[in-house]
């Protein structure tokens, strides 16, 4: 018997993201990465006040998408 790991991290957020937003994550990756924004607190800033995310759900999204960047993703 094989189980899935569970998700930790940034990424265990993205489906509560997903149904409380009603777009899917890439969009939010799409809009942090046209973002002239560059620094973690002001895109999460940026996200809260531009479009209504809650703090955690904007932390994790920008984390995610900014560690993907370092990785050359």
């Amino acid at each position: 018997m094989t189980t899935t790991p569970a998700v930790k991290g940034p990424a265990s957020y993205f489906p509560s993201i997903e149904k409380k937003y009603g777009q899917p994550i890439a969009y939010w990756q799409d809009l942090i990465r046209s973002s002239p924004l560059t620094k973690h607190m002001e895109l999460v800033g940026w996200l809260k006040s531009e479009h209504g995310l809650g703090h955690g759900h904007a932390n994790a999204l920008v984390a995610h998408t900014l560690t993907e960047a370092r990785a050359g993703k």
